[in-house]
C-alpha cells in the first residue's frame, strides 16, 4: 500500500504568558444576559466566530455543528413566546425559597441581544462516514458542543458576551426556525457587547449554586 506523503509544519510554542492568558480567558468566560442595546458586532467579526468555530473536535471528523442566525422578528417573538412557556414550567418544578430565587433570575438576554443563533446538530450528516458515531450516536451532539464553546471562547477574547439559553422546548425551536428534521436542537445563543464585567457568575452571585470543583476519580 502507498504511503501518504504528510506534510509536517513546526507546532507553535505556548509559553507562561499565553497559559496564563488562556486560564484568564476561561476564567471571564460568562454566561452573559444584560447586553448594550443598540450596539452589534460587525459582519467580519461574526465571521472570524463562525471559523473558529469550525475548527473545534468532532467525532470522524464529522462536523455536524449547524448555526442558524436569527435575524427576522417574527421569528425572534416566536422564540421569545416559547422561552416565556418553558420558564413557567421550570418555575412550577420549585418550592419556596428556591421558586422565590428562581423568579428573581434574569435567565435570558432575548429582548437585548442584537445577535441571536441557534445551534443544532445535523444527526443525518454523512461526513465523517460514521466514524465514531456508530458505536456513540450522541457524539456527534458533544461534537457540537465542543463547538458551540470554541464560538464562545473566541468570543469572549474579543470582549463579546455569549448567553447559552437552554429553557426552551427544542420541538418548537425547530419548528419557529424550519430546520431539517434531522437536525437536534442543541442551545440558542444570545451575542453581543456585555452591558456589565462580572468575574463571578450571575448565578453564584444570586446564590443559585456556587462554582464546584470537578471530582477526579481514580480506579
Amino acid at each position: 500500500m502507498e504511503e501518504l506523503a504528510v506534510a509536517s509544519a513546526e507546532a507553535p510554542r505556548f509559553d507562561a504568558a499565553f497559559r496564563a492568558g488562556f486560564a484568564e480567558l476561561l476564567a471571564w468566560r460568562r454566561d452573559v444576559r444584560h447586553f448594550r442595546s443598540g450596539e452589534a458586532p460587525d459582519e467580519a467579526m461574526l465571521g472570524e466566530l463562525f471559523d473558529l468555530a469550525a475548527l473545534a473536535p468532532s467525532v470522524g471528523n464529522c462536523q455536524p455543528t449547524r448555526f442558524v442566525r436569527v435575524d427576522d422578528e417574527a421569528r425572534r417573538a416566536a422564540i421569545r413566546a416559547n422561552f416565556e412557556g418553558a420558564n413557567r414550567e421550570s418555575l412550577a418544578a420549585y418550592l419556596g425559597e428556591r421558586a422565590e430565587l428562581y423568579a428573581r433570575i434574569k435567565l435570558a438576554g432575548l429582548r437585548d441581544a442584537p445577535v441571536q443563533v441557534a445551534v443544532f446538530c445535523d444527526e443525518a450528516t454523512e461526513q465523517g462516514h460514521g466514524l465514531g458515531a456508530r458505536t456513540m450516536p450522541e457524539a456527534r451532539r458533544y461534537s457540537t458542543v465542543c463547538a458551540l464553546h470554541t464560538f464562545w471562547l473566541a468570543a469572549r477574547a474579543r470582549g463579546l458576551g455569549v448567553g447559552w439559553v437552554s429553557i426552551l422546548d427544542p420541538g418548537g425551536i425547530a419548528a419557529a426556525l424550519d430546520v431539517p428534521r434531522a437536525w437536534a436542537f442543541i442551545g440558542y445563543l444570545c451575542v453581543g457587547w456585555p452591558r456589565e464585567e462580572h468575574l463571578i457568575p450571575e448565578l453564584e452571585r444570586a446564590g443559585w449554586q456556587a462554582r464546584l470543583a470537578h471530582p477526579v476519580v481514580r480506579r
